[in-house]
């Protein structure tokens, strides 16, 4: 487990936090007020921080219960060295669960929601005894992805909260939630990170990569350090460039690179770089759109954005390009709950592009 421990990444492994300090003191706030809510939500896009926060209330309040904290601090910055923060880190903690998707051992493929027996599990975890006489705290990652009948269940547990249980939700897509769970909970909305917020994250998190490349991501992740990080580990901004390769002569696509494209996103190891893929390909379809509105000026991540922007919105009218994204991204959405050939998804979206190009 230690090994596991040292090799572990994300937020689970992040001890900082930058650009989040309002969320931060909201909630030290309430704790110093000595009325702890038994639910929060946080909510806001990828990326942003919204799991590291969690973490970070979460060891908190289970530092409160073992004697190791005088009175309420003023942050809740937490050295990787302490007990708690290196039980966390290890899962080897015994008052705090994580829910996320699960890998299906039938379908060898991750689920596309959170199950209702997950859920199911989290009531017994939280109607036990505390293994150490104080607060269990759950932790739901993607809270949007339950399925009905676990939206149902975590209701049930709203509705009537063990004494000293938390739960943490963290969620992308906060109107996808219930409106009965989301007014259970005490809300913290967190907005993207600053250009300077944003490039701080990434010198700490991707010292060895140059400046000016760390520039590009952020600008592309429009306040997403998670998001930025995620590109860069499949290619950033070369993966960009070869997008907007793909579709600089729109409405004309060569159909060969594309399916070649899908071969390669559809590979069972390559599940990150298709999500990559399809996140990349909606951002530019965002921008495109703002740019072309001149809603904003458009700081260019690669050079020539500006200029196919202005010829794509100058020959399709914005509402086209607009019903597009939405289009892609409800494509996405289904193909990840109902686990569709990502290839397929691929030559769609890249069909829905040319289609829309010649109108």
């Amino acid at each position: 487990m230690a090994d596991e421990a040292e090799q572990a990444t994300g937020p689970i492994a992040t001890a900082t936090l930058i650009g989040h300090g309002g969320a931060e003191q909201a909630f030290l706030d309430t704790a110093a007020a000595g009325r702890m809510p038994h639910a929060w939500l946080l909510s806001g896009p990828r990326g942003i921080g919204k799991m590291t926060l969690a973490l970070r209330m979460a060891r908190f309040q289970l530092s409160q219960t073992e004697g190791g904290l005088f009175g309420v601090p003023d942050d809740l910055q937490m050295s990787p060295d302490e007990d708690v923060f290196r039980r966390v880190l290890a899962g080897g903690h015994g008052d705090l669960q994580l829910i996320e998707r699960t890998f299906n051992d039938k379908t060898k493929k991750m689920r596309g929601d959170i199950v209702v027996d997950q859920i199911r599990a989290l009531g017994r975890f939280f109607a036990m005894t505390s293994a150490e006489g104080g607060w269990r705290i759950a932790i739901i990652d993607g809270a949007e992805e339950m399925n009905p009948n676990a939206a149902n269940a975590l209701l049930k547990l709203l509705e009537e909260p063990p004494e000293n249980s938390l739960l943490l939700l963290v969620s992308h897509a906060a109107g996808r939630l219930l409106p009965t769970i989301r007014s259970r909970c005490r809300q913290l909305v967190l907005r993207p990170l600053s250009e300077d917020d944003a490039m701080a994250v990434l010198a700490e998190q991707l010292p060895d990569l140059a400046e000016a490349e760390r520039l590009g991501l952020v600008r592309l992740a429009e306040g997403s350090p998670g998001r930025a990080i995620a590109m860069a580990a499949e290619g950033g901004l070369q993966t960009y460039d070869e997008l907007l390769a793909m579709v600089r002569n729109l409405p004309e696509l060569d159909f060969a690179a594309v399916h070649a494209l899908g071969d390669r996103l559809n590979r069972a190891n390559n599940e990150a770089a298709y999500r990559v893929w399809i996140d990349l390909l909606r951002l530019w379809l965002s921008r495109l759109a703002r740019g072309g509105a001149a809603l904003e000026r458009m700081n260019e991540a690669v050079a020539g954005e500006t200029a196919l922007a202005q010829r794509l919105t100058g020959a399709v009218g914005l509402d086209r390009w607009v019903e597009l994204w939405e289009k892609i991204g409800g494509l996405a959405m289904r193909a990840e709950r109902v686990n569709l050939d990502r290839k397929q998804v691929v030559l769609n979206a890249f069909m829905a592009l040319q289609n829309t190009a010649r109108q």
